[in-house]
């Protein structure tokens, strides 16, 4: 299978403008796959407008498509369509935005794009998704770090990538707070799924996948976890072939 993946840890760091660090490689992404117009899945934003769910679709699609029109691009939003997975259908390239998960997921399965995506991905069409967009390439939602605000049909995600990803992936939690680490997290999902792999993807990294070849880009390490096994790190530029 042809697949072409551009999994984005986070859109935003500290300070920036939206989507400004990974930028550079979403526009060589798409411009590299001669895209012309983007369509996009808002679902997971939920919080962007307080009076309804379509006004914070509608505000994420400004947001989305103000930065990649300034790169070239067109987009389309999955919301506004009659026929959502039609629009899939017919995608030159998908991007997932990232926010609520559990949401997204829900949304994904309710108007049947979850496998609209899927086929498509797997069939060559770019797909580029951060944070909870990266979540749901996994096998499951299960690693992703967000409330579950509402109950989505399946856990079931897209599994674009045989490994789990865990977004934002932080080593140590902030000062003052006496909950888990995210690998203490981690590892309780390993004891209860001791085949799956867990790769923390810390912010300012993404991995881009070309058919079976797969690197870590960006400016940070990443750190692979698995079943009673202590957990290795992987300087940015690796060669994470091996995970698929």
């Amino acid at each position: 299978m042809t697949k072409r993946l551009l999994l984005i840890s986070n859109s935003t760091m500290v300070g920036e403008p939206y989507l400004e660090w990974p930028k550079t490689y979403i526009s060589d992404f798409l411009k590299k796959n001669g895209i012309k117009r983007v369509t996009f899945v808002p679902y997971a934003g939920v919080g962007l407008n307080s009076e309804s769910l379509e006004k914070s679709y509608d505000s994420y699609l400004e947001r989305v498509s103000g930065v990649l029109s300034t790169m070239g691009f067109d987009t389309e939003s999955v919301h506004q369509a009659n026929d959502p997975v039609a629009m899939i259908n017919a995608a030159e390239a998908i991007a997932v935005g990232g926010g609520n998960t559990f949401h997204l997921v829900a949304e994904m399965h309710r108007t049947g794009i979850m496998e609209a995506i899927k086929i498509k991905a797997e069939n060559g069409t770019p797909y580029m998704g951060w944070s909870a967009g990266s979540n749901v390439a996994c096998p499951s939602l299960m690693t992703t770090n967000d409330m579950p605000i509402i109950q989505p049909a399946s856990f079931n995600c897209l599994n674009l990538i045989p490994f789990q990803i865990n977004p934002h992936y932080l080593d140590a939690n902030p000062e003052g707070h006496g909950g888990e680490t995210r690998q203490q997290r981690i590892e309780e999902f390993l004891v209860v799924n001791k085949k799956k792999i867990v790769l923390g993807l810390r912010e300012a990294s993404l991995l881009l996948v070309e058919n079976d070849q797969m690197k870590l880009l960006g400016s940070r390490p990443a750190r692979l976890f698995a079943f009673n096994r202590t957990p290795e790190e992987y300087p940015e530029g690796s060669d994470l072939s091996f995970l698929l």
